[in-house]
């Protein structure tokens, strides 16, 4: 079966490792390497590869932002989380967000092979180091199921992930394109709506939920 990937991850010895595993599989060949979230849903819509692998803390956009933006476009692209975080919260707002697999950066060559041949067979995958996530969330769905950043517009969650990386107003505005009014306007919605009075917590927000690494 031939399987055109999409890979995403800052880091592009990474991006060279992965690559290289995914394309000694015969039939399998990356078609375009993404350096954050941003760049990832822009390749996605040009390429349209049959999977997209996502690490998950991406500058620009965060991996979860980018992912739900893929499946909220229509696309086929089906998309494989390849991450260092094992934590529940990282797990289950991937999959929210409409990832079909998950695979943590321990993991072997082989287990990865096999992720990406079940995720473009149209099936599901978890590392099992971190399967106990999606059973804990299945007995437990009342604790932490709505994150405070499902409040937010996709807009606001992208200023939120710019201001924990640390840009200003004026930067935030040149990145996205909009007038620092605009971006004053969100940075209040956002503290409102998450029911915050100093804007040096936004930050904790954003760690907390995954958008940037702590």
């Amino acid at each position: 079966m031939s399987v055109e990937l999409l890979l995403a991850d800052d880091h592009g010895i990474v991006r060279e490792g992965v690559k290289r595993i995914v394309e000694s599989v015969a039939g399998q060949r990356v078609v375009a390497e993404a350096g954050n979230g941003e760049e990832a849903v822009q390749l996605a819509l040009a390429h349209e590869p049959d999977v997209a692998v996502f690490e998950l803390t991406l500058p620009r956009l965060c991996g979860v932002e980018a992912i739900r933006r893929i499946r909220q476009s229509g696309l086929r692209t089906r998309c494989l989380v390849l991450s260092v975080h094992q934590g529940h919260g990282y797990v289950t707002r991937a999959l929210q967000a409409g990832a079909a697999g998950y695979v943590v950066k321990s993991a072997s060559p082989a287990e990865l092979q096999e992720a990406i041949a079940a995720v473009a067979g149209g099936r599901s995958y978890l590392s099992p180091s971190i399967a106990h996530c999606v059973v804990e969330a299945f007995a437990r769905p009342g604790e932490g199921a709505v994150s405070p950043v499902a409040m937010l517009t996709a807009r606001e969650r992208e200023v939120l992930q710019l201001i924990a990386e640390g840009l200003s107003s004026k930067e935030i505005a040149a990145t996205l394109g909009v007038s620092i009014k605009t971006v004053e306007t969100h940075r209040c919605n956002l503290m409102a709506k998450l029911k915050i009075r100093k804007a040096s917590r936004l930050v904790r927000v954003a760690i907390h939920e995954g958008l940037v690494a702590p």
